[in-house]
């Protein structure tokens, strides 16, 4: 083998295991799928359970603080158009609807919200929702980043699970 064929090689291999990387880092940056779809397709992907958890996680905690310190503004200009005002506002109630226990029991509640990997919780959710109740960023970041550990390692064990039950 050439030196010029051991580059290319190295090359194919590098953007291969770079695409997985950003596949399942992007998987998880998406509103409702989050670490739910990520950590499996990461798996499906070839990578461990660990490896395609940790790569889940991170991606999935990249929107949190954009979200906690704009979308109240957005939402403010969005309502103003005809275009966006009824989503906006089917968002915010929507959101709002699922506030209660997190507007009863604070951080620890946003905290429970988030670690509760079922459809309509998450970090997108949490993090909509605490803004909405004008939560403070740096208590509300810890609560859904600490949430969002435990989901992820959920459904690590409840993938690898299931993946070890047809593999």
């Amino acid at each position: 083998m050439t030196g010029g064929q051991i580059m290319t090689e190295l090359f194919t291999e590098f953007f291969n295991f770079i695409s997985k990387e950003f596949t399942v880092i992007f998987t998880a940056m998406l509103p409702v799928i989050e670490v739910r779809g990520a950590i499996p397709v990461g798996i499906a992907l070839g990578m461990s359970p660990l490896h395609a958890t940790a790569l889940a996680f991170l991606g999935s905690n990249v929107p949190i603080p954009f979200i906690l310190s704009t979308i109240r503004p957005i939402f403010a200009y969005l309502k103003k158009t005809k275009t966006f005002q009824d989503l906006v506002t089917r968002l915010t109630n929507k959101s709002m609807e699922k506030s209660g226990n997190i507007r009863k029991y604070g951080y620890i509640g946003l905290f429970i919200f988030v670690a509760i990997p079922l459809p309509g919780t998450g970090i997108w959710s949490g993090s909509l929702i605490a803004s909405l109740l004008n939560m403070r960023i740096k208590y509300a970041l810890m609560a859904i980043v600490l949430g969002n550990l435990v989901a992820s390692t959920a459904i690590m064990i409840l993938s690898f699970g299931v993946v070890s039950i047809f593999w």
